[in-house]
């Protein structure tokens, strides 16, 4: 089940979403939320930043509802970390606790993804 945690960036009193805890993360929900060809999308850009992204800054060829869903399923499988900074909702991927709980996966899923858009030529 999903429990509150707030990143130690967000002030007091800051809106805050649900995410699993590290210890709640189970494979077939994250290996679920990454089969979805738009959520791997999402995570290879996050993978790929710097920093936080704002939902805005990814760009999908889906509605802003669909957007939404994948971010959601994502936030709630334990993938990405969404946070309130003012009115902009930003994203990160939870790569220290799926490194964590599963070593290299994240990296092999990754690696895959490039080399299967390098194969289709949608690099």
């Amino acid at each position: 089940m999903p429990t509150d945690t707030t990143s130690p960036r967000t002030p007091s009193g800051a809106r805050s979403l649900e995410h699993p805890a590290r210890e709640d993360i189970r494979l077939a929900d994250v290996l679920h939320a990454l089969a979805d060809p738009m959520r791997l999308r999402i995570v290879c850009t996050l993978a790929a930043a710097e920093g936080e992204l704002n939902c805005a800054d990814i760009e999908l060829p889906v509605s802003k509802s669909t957007c939404t869903h994948h971010f959601r399923v994502l936030r709630e499988h334990g993938v990405i970390q969404q946070l309130y900074r003012g009115t902009a909702k930003l994203n990160g991927l939870r790569r220290a606790d799926l490194d964590e709980l599963f070593p290299g996966l994240i990296d092999g899923v990754l690696r895959g993804a490039d080399l299967q858009a390098r194969r289709l030529g949608e690099e």
